[in-house]
């Protein structure tokens, strides 16, 4: 769940990115501004309140790709042009993006599937979790947020593992990650084989509750790729409903002229390439509990890591 700082590198392309993380911070207090008037204008009555939304709201606050409410029946690909990151690292052709963007579907877990991974997650953070607002379970490398740091799940609660994961539960989880795979590589039309899962991948939990470390702090502008080197393509699934089981907490892509964002819904995956094409953040969640899966991929087999299993 850490979101390290970004480097500072001076080039034409950081200082676009920062451009638009200062154009997302100036849009998010405009948003509190907008939301302060508006409480005071509902005392003036609707048709005072209605007026004053007419001529003075603009649309070029966020845009939304995909609204909780909806039910994709096909894949929502939004091609975006590559930045120059992957440039900096080894090529692997059939595998290293050429094709960049993001993309949204409800076709590739089930329902069902989601309710039974969000249930996987609730009993493994059930034994611990962060004194912040934001915990993780990873179960390749078995950490386990537990006040302000980390344990390894397997070996600090040991015989106890077996009362709380099954092998049902991570054949479920390896056959998601594999179809979530399978999806990114159609989509960006990519060998399949070539992709290896990277690491960080891991569940999340994330409530309303201050930061207590930096560990707590999702909400910052940042690039996967930069931040962690070996991410060529990021996918989220999300196991919670934006609206009913937790507000704030969208996914917000950060382009030059506007931000756009994902409403997750139970069972909703969202993958992207993981350049600056791609700077991103997650809005804090302000109620409830959002819960989700980081699975992440990589074209080099040097950062390849295995399906997990209980030991």
């Amino acid at each position: 769940m850490t979101v390290q700082r970004r480097r500072i590198i001076k080039s034409s392309e950081s200082g676009a990115n920062d451009k638009k993380i200062k154009r997302g911070n100036s849009q998010r207090q405009e948003a509190s501004s907008w939301r302060h008037n508006v409480s005071i204008l509902m005392m003036l009555g609707a048709g005072g309140l209605v007026s004053w939304i007419y001529f003075t709201w603009t649309d070029d606050l966020t845009h939304t790709l995909v609204s909780s409410g909806e039910i994709l029946t096909q894949p929502r690909v939004f091609i975006v042009d590559c930045s120059e990151d992957y440039k900096k690292y080894k090529l692997f052709t059939g595998c290293t993006p050429t094709k960049c963007g993001r993309a949204i579907s409800d076709n590739v877990v089930t329902l069902e599937e989601a309710r039974k991974l969000r249930r996987l997650a609730e009993q493994g953070l059930s034994l611990a979790g962060s004194d912040g607002g934001a915990s993780i379970l990873d179960l390749h490398s078995g950490a386990l947020s537990m006040g302000e740091q980390f344990v390894n799940v397997y070996r600090y609660f040991k015989e106890q593992i077996r009362y709380v994961f099954t092998e049902e539960d991570f054949l479920l989880y390896s056959d998601v990650r594999g179809r979530i795979q399978k999806a990114i590589a159609e989509t960006f039309g990519l060998d399949f084989s070539k992709m290896y899962l990277t690491k960080p991948t891991f569940f999340s939990r994330i409530n309303s509750s201050s930061a207590k470390t930096t560990h707590d702090e999702y909400w910052h502008p940042h690039i996967d790729k930069e931040t962690y080197g070996s991410f060529d393509y990021t996918s989220l699934l999300y196991l919670s409903d934006y609206g009913v089981d937790f507000g704030g907490g969208r996914f917000v892509f950060m382009d030059s002229s506007s931000n756009r964002t994902v409403e997750p819904r139970a069972g909703r995956v969202s993958f992207f390439s993981s350049g600056s094409e791609n700077l991103h953040l997650v809005e804090k969640v302000n109620w409830g509990t959002r819960y989700a899966i980081t699975v992440s991929f990589t074209c080099d087999p040097e950062f390849a890591i295995d399906n997990p299993s209980l030991p």
